[in-house]
């Protein structure tokens, strides 16, 4: 069953001297204030889509991987996603890279890459991100 989740942002002025918000619509978990700055510079207590957007990729990278592994029959005890997300004006998203450290008794080394590399590929996410010209990935097994 298809699912569709909301969210909603609001925009008041120009770019370099707007600012805005975002909602978590759908989950009504939040409202986020946004801001040209927060997306060039430190991010001053506001967020960015690209922050949105690692927010996105890491969680379902977690789900994605968690799953394979579990369908070769081992279980995570404790996975850490990071993903940074690369901004860079005039060009657009330039890159992201996925930081992976998981802990899965019983699993090999050239299992676990195997795992991380094929949910790097087919997490939604990433096949959503697909036009960003470099993803990269590092997987350590703990």
């Amino acid at each position: 069953m298809a699912t569709t989740r909301t969210a909603k942002a609001h925009w008041e002025g120009n770019l370099l001297e707007g600012k805005g918000t975002v909602s978590l619509a759908s989950s009504n978990l939040g409202t986020y204030d946004v801001s040209w700055p927060a997306r060039t510079e430190p991010p001053s207590g506001m967020t960015s889509p690209e922050e949105l957007i690692a927010a996105a990729h890491s969680s379902c990278y977690c789900m994605a991987f968690s799953n394979i592994v579990s369908g070769k029959g081992h279980t995570v005890e404790q996975l850490d996603v990071q993903a940074d997300v690369t901004f860079q004006p005039g060009e657009g998203i330039t890159g992201i890279k996925l930081t992976v450290r998981a802990v899965i008794p019983g699993i090999s080394e050239e299992e676990f890459q195997a795992a991380a590399a094929d949910a790097k590929a087919n997490c939604p996410v990433s096949q959503a991100l697909a036009a960003v010209k470099n993803i990269s990935l590092e997987a350590t097994l703990a």
